[in-house]
């Protein structure tokens, strides 16, 4: 009897124990990542060959001494250390800086002083909303074009109206000086952009609740003290992305002077991509022109970060 048990026994532990019972391989789980990898795929891919890998190459060009045509050696950093002696280069950063300190602010208080009145309703308002916005839905090329001929001496209405309200004659040249020329493509930036940054603007002012700011009055604030400790904390966030839109909108100029003041007069308006423009499409230096492009990149990316961190303590 115990052998016999003992033999039951060891032919138990003998036996193969058990397969554990497995569940269908495509799971609701697996289904939905799978369909969002099926889904991302296409945008992953054109990141991939539109972003990414020109990103690389470019990198990899400004170690080079890279011309249009012929051979390219491995110069390392030399491009890099190039672009902090060179005058041009130094140049074009200093007044892209200035422009963009220019236009930053004014484009900020015009878009500002828009969304308000349109904020304030009335059956005009949506006309309105329409006719500042529509100057948006034109390329820069073509305001650029249309500005060029609207400041031609002794053709342009702005030579006409110039002369009528005595600040100058009628063929006086708009584009002979470089104040003048960067006056005009101000102005042309403004009319042009405004209406976006407007549209930004008022979204932000119609999430402040009503009842924020009719308690600030009932409390003894005026206008201006509700403008200044209500609205402008509470529009904060909409605020900070018009101001990162407009500062990389202004780092990156380049068809508003290409077309209007042709970097002239004596490379007086020439911006940091109009020179990275010279250097790689009229010089024909393609490694240094893609170092100069990863300095500027370097900045965009800065102000991006910039963006990151004011959105985050507003946040907090």
């Amino acid at each position: 009897m115990t052998d016999t048990t003992s033999r039951a026994a060891a032919s138990t532990s003998r036996a193969p124990a058990p397969k554990p019972v497995r569940g269908p391989w495509l799971t609701n789980r697996r289904r939905r990542l799978l369909t969002g990898l099926a889904l991302v795929t296409p945008a992953l891919a054109v990141v991939t060959v539109f972003f990414i890998v020109p990103l690389i190459m470019t990198f990899w060009m400004s170690l080079h001494d890279w011309p249009l045509l012929g051979e390219h050696r491995f110069i390392g950093l030399d491009n890099y250390r190039r672009a902090f002696k060179d005058s041009e280069w130094l140049h074009a950063i200093r007044f892209t800086l200035e422009y963009t300190l220019i236009i930053t602010p004014v484009l900020l208080i015009v878009a500002l002083a828009l969304a308000f009145l349109v904020h304030r309703g009335g059956r005009a308002a949506r006309v309105f909303q329409s006719v500042f916005f529509l100057p948006v839905v034109i390329g820069f090329a073509a305001a650029a074009y249309l500005w060029l001929y609207l400041a031609q001496p002794g053709l342009g209405p702005l030579s006409d109206l110039a002369a009528k309200l005595g600040i100058a004659g009628r063929d006086t040249n708009w584009f002979a000086t470089a104040t003048s020329g960067l006056l005009l493509v101000c102005l042309m930036v403004v009319w042009k952009v405004a209406g976006m940054q407007m549209v930004l603007l008022l979204s932000g002012l119609q999430s402040i609740p009503v009842e924020v700011n009719e308690a600030a009055l009932i409390d003894g604030a005026g206008p201006w003290k509700t403008f200044r400790y209500v609205t402008v904390p509470l529009l904060r966030p909409t605020l900070a992305l018009v101001l990162v839109f407009s500062v990389a909108g202004s780092l990156l100029a380049f068809d508003q002077f290409y077309i209007m003041t042709s970097g002239g007069p004596s490379n007086g308006t020439i911006t940091a991509v109009y020179q990275i423009y010279r250097t790689s499409f009229i010089n024909f230096e393609l490694g240094y022109g893609a170092a100069l492009s990863a300095m500027l990149m370097v900045v965009l990316a800065a102000v991006s970060a910039l963006q990151m961190l004011l959105l985050r303590k507003t946040d907090n």
